[in-house]
């Protein structure tokens, strides 16, 4: 499973990257303003620290000004995804993009109808989103099934990310089911180093260790 972090802080996307644990980042108008940073200069930042996707959303939702709007936005980096509504401007946009061999990931899918729909205009990614099903009493990860196995059904390209992430667990039930990318805030990633067992363990290490007056320098 490939690991995106859903932010716009370069500092913590500079830190994963730095790990190793960072395969692409997605971000959103909402992200980026909450940073206070002009759009377009994160974006750019973004795209030069992360060497893999990166994903920038159009703000505009008809189809003429979000076309325009992605063309601007693939044309900062060449790792760039465009990020698209699931709507049928959206989904037509996509599919001129895909023409093109523009990366996009289609954004805001509730359903496995949205997702079939997306995977065949072409998408590079769909984005459904557990946590916000998961928050009106419905099952977002069985959605994530439903749609692995419609992709897997008919050998569709399109790889599923599942986003709006909201605990470890989200992520180790999206890898159990087969999803290709989860995306989510740095600090959801970093929760999976942690586990009670690991903490006590190395604390009677290191008591140990100190008790032989011994130095490995």
């Amino acid at each position: 499973m490939k690991f995106f972090a859903d932010t716009a802080d370069t500092a913590a996307i500079q830190d994963l990257e730095d790990s190793g644990l960072l395969d692409g980042v997605t971000t959103n108008p909402s992200i980026i303003a909450k940073s206070g940073a002009n759009f377009l200069e994160r974006i750019a930042e973004i795209a030069k620290i992360c060497k893999g996707p990166v994903s920038a959303e159009v703000a505009a939702t008809d189809f003429d000004t979000m076309m325009k709007e992605a063309d601007k936005l693939a044309a900062i980096a060449d790792n760039i995804v465009v990020k698209l509504p699931l709507t049928e401007d959206g989904l037509k946009v996509c599919k001129k993009l895909s023409d093109k061999n523009v990366m996009t990931n289609v954004t805001l899918c509730f359903s496995a109808g949205q997702a079939l729909l997306a995977a065949k205009a072409g998408a590079t990614y769909i984005s459904p989103f557990v946590g916000r099903l998961d928050d009106i009493s419905h099952d977002g990860l069985q959605l994530i099934e439903d749609i692995v196995t419609i992709y897997d059904n008919y050998g569709f390209e399109t790889e599923v990310l599942v986003a709006s992430v909201r605990h470890p667990m989200h992520i180790i039930d999206a890898a159990k089911i087969g999803a290709d990318v989860m995306t989510c805030p740095p600090s959801v990633i970093k929760q999976l180093y942690k586990h009670p067992l690991t903490d006590k363990g190395l604390a009677a290490f290191v008591d140990d260790w100190a008790k032989t007056g011994q130095s490995i320098l």
